[in-house]
């Protein structure tokens, strides 16, 4: 009886986890409408995946947007994305991670299956971006998941050589802490519990587990004493109102630019999935992208 409730509190919580983590439900956003076929329903964000973009001078690299966990790339760059195809960068977006076993509504969203298997999907993808523009190099743009799983493509997945900037919104390379799930998890495996819960879990969401801090996923990430990839470019942008990512400390990454909203713009209430439509956030990314014509961060009002 212990071992089973031990098992269900564990696999509640990084269920929760993934649950929350959702921008679509942190920023009160209509629910998909589930159906039977989700790989379909995938609509791009405006402004993103016109693969007859060809990159000018000003910004040669594209821009590939990376979704966090139990998003897709139609809720999560809806807001970004139009503003960089604005500003003249050709701009690609995927939903990665679809899980086929999913129940509605997460039969809508990717990110679900492990970041090994997602740093593939986004290696595949990134070829074709760069065969299609010709470019020899990505910018990367990613959004809480999406800030971690391309490293992995970048540090093991020979994405080095095809990735020059790195910018990771909400990051998290120490994992993170919520609810006190990673010591749960933790202390459950020290007493032979994991066999009850980890294939529940892993066959909901696979990569729940790898965020946790002190996950081989990560250990391995960190490997080599920081999980930066030298000739990489990285800026990552954290908010003190991270609700998920606990602590929000966890964003800093040895040998990164790393930026902290409320350092900039104090009264900034931007928490976890609402940084994808904050436009401060938004400046900051243009920024990390062009330093050469780096502009003013404006505390309200959209980016100049």
């Amino acid at each position: 009886m212990a071992r089973r409730r031990w098992s269900v509190l564990v696999g509640a919580a990084v269920v929760v986890v993934a649950m929350l983590s959702a921008p679509w439900v942190a920023a009160a956003a209509p629910a998909p409408t589930p159906s039977p076929a989700p790989a379909v329903l995938d609509p791009s964000p405006p402004g993103s995946n016109d693969w007859s973009c060809r990159p000018g001078g000003a910004h040669p690299n594209p821009v590939v947007l990376v979704h966090g966990l139990s998003a897709n790339q139609a809720d999560n760059w809806g807001y970004l994305a139009p503003i960089l195809a604005r500003q003249g960068y050709c701009v690609f977006s995927l939903t990665y991670g679809r899980n086929p076993l999913a129940p509605p509504p997460l039969s809508q969203v990717g990110g679900l299956t492990t970041m090994e298997q997602s740093a593939q999907e986004l290696k595949a993808f990134v070829g074709r971006v760069r065969g299609a523009t010709g470019a020899g190099k990505v910018d990367i743009v990613g959004h809480s998941e999406g800030s971690l799983m391309p490293n992995y493509y970048v540090k093991f997945l020979g994405g080095a050589a095809d990735v020059d900037r790195y910018v990771g919104m909400t990051p998290l390379w120490d994992g993170t802490r919520l609810l006190g799930v990673s010591d749960i998890d933790a202390v459950g495996e020290r007493f032979g519990l994991d066999p009850a819960y980890g294939p529940a879990v892993a066959a909901l969401c696979a990569s729940c587990r790898e965020f946790l801090h002190g996950s081989p996923f990560l250990q391995k990430m960190n490997s080599g004493g920081t999980a930066a990839v030298r000739g990489i470019d990285y800026t990552m942008i954290m908010t003190r109102n991270d609700e998920l990512v606990q602590p929000y400390t966890s964003g800093r990454l040895a040998g990164a630019h790393n930026v902290v909203l409320q350092d900039l713009c104090p009264a900034d209430l931007s928490e976890h999935a609402a940084v994808a439509f904050d436009p401060v956030n938004a400046q900051l990314v243009l920024d990390a992208l062009d330093p050469g014509h780096a502009r003013p961060v404006h505390c309200t009002g959209p980016p100049r």
